[in-house]
């Protein structure tokens, strides 16, 4: 498959700030979506992204799901291809990451 875009994934931004403290819970949706797309097969990788309201504290790291709609579609069009994880990095104590598809590991 031809090179697919990334996607950066900031959790626990925005709205789920309390002044400059992330909301708990964003590290394990961080550790979850890490490994719903970089470790399990594509197609459980897809049930978790439908379902990813019953994944650990989601609505803590994503109040409003419009954030993850991209990654929907991206993580959607690359059928069978794995992600690999970019980038990570902290910023004002949220985890930020972005993943690439499409991509030989």
């Amino acid at each position: 498959m031809s090179r697919m875009p990334a996607y950066y994934i900031p959790h626990g931004g925005g709205p789920c700030f309390e002044g400059n403290e992330p909301i708990p819970g964003a590290e394990r949706f961080d550790g979850w979506l890490h490994e719903t797309l970089c470790v399990v097969a594509p197609a459980e990788r897809e049930r978790r992204l439908v379902a990813w309201e019953k994944a650990p504290d989601a609505r803590a790291a994503h109040p409003r799901e419009e954030h993850l709609l991209p990654l929907m579609v991206i993580a959607g069009a690359a059928k069978k291809d794995m992600a690999r994880q970019a980038f990570a990095c902290r910023a004002m104590g949220a985890p930020l990451a972005a993943y690439c598809f499409g991509q030989s590991r």
